[in-house]
């Protein structure tokens, strides 16, 4: 399969007043492959640890959710993974996301059942037969108030043994671990070509945008939703894989 170059990120390179509220909009799925590359640490290793684990709980016959499924990744690294009676259903609420994934998607060779979706992860979609949930830097992008809701929907749409797989950016408990965790972060988009104007203006862009948990709070939130099996399988400072299985 050919690969498309990744259009370089330079959403937040020229300085503003005041930058904008993040959105996913088209000038942010036009080069979100290479912004997500380069803001995620060891973001290749975490989709492939993902992906592995999606298809240790993957069901035949039954359904795989990406939620947030942004241009289509997560999909495009399952699909040869996993048996070609499972269905494919990812849901985002980014029109351009999801035309950058129709793109992608339509260069696997595959024969699967394909569907996606335009809706928001909060509101009223169909959730069934599934055995793999998938969760992919989208959870802090629901407002808290939403997220029992979200989570519980997920719980009672999911086959029995299946699993939700979440990748989070994290709160400390601490804030002296918090304060370092964030400055080791920003050194290391400063090391992937990020100016400081960049990485300044994107963090005002998120603010009450993207709003993290602590790791007890996930963990409780997914425990009050019915999961009673909730492991990290992935941890860099203030990044978390999480994977919360239905037994």
């Amino acid at each position: 399969m050919r690969r498309r170059l990744k259009p370089q990120d330079k959403v937040f390179a020229e300085k503003t007043d005041r930058a904008r509220d993040f959105a996913f909009d088209s000038t942010v799925a036009h080069v979100f492959d290479d912004m997500v590359g380069r803001s995620v640490p060891y973001y290749d290793e975490i989709q492939r640890m993902t992906c592995q684990l999606a298809a240790d709980f993957a069901q035949p016959d039954s359904n795989i959710y990406d939620l947030g499924c942004s241009t289509g990744t997560t999909f495009e690294l399952l699909d040869p993974l996993i048996d070609p009676g499972i269905t494919l259903i990812g849901i985002d609420n980014s029109a351009p996301m999801l035309a950058e994934a129709e793109t992608k998607l339509a260069q696997v060779a595959s024969r699967r059942k394909l569907h996606l979706k335009t809706a928001s992860i909060e509101d009223s979609y169909a959730l069934e037969n599934a055995s793999v949930v998938l969760m992919v830097l989208t959870l802090q992008f629901v407002r808290p108030l939403h997220r029992e809701r979200v989570a519980r929907k997920i719980f009672d749409g999911m086959n029995r043994n299946g699993a939700l797989i979440i990748v989070e950016k994290l709160l400390s408990a601490d804030s002296m671990l918090n304060r370092l965790f964030i400055e080791h972060y920003y050194a290391y988009k400063r090391e992937q070509g990020y100016s400081d104007t960049e990485i300044t203006q994107k963090r005002e862009a998120l603010e009450n945008v993207l709003v993290p948990y602590r790791m007890e709070e996930n963990v409780a939130l997914l425990q009050g939703a019915g999961f009673t099996h909730v492991e990290d399988f992935f941890r860099w400072y203030n990044f978390s894989g999480i994977i919360a299985v239905k037994r």
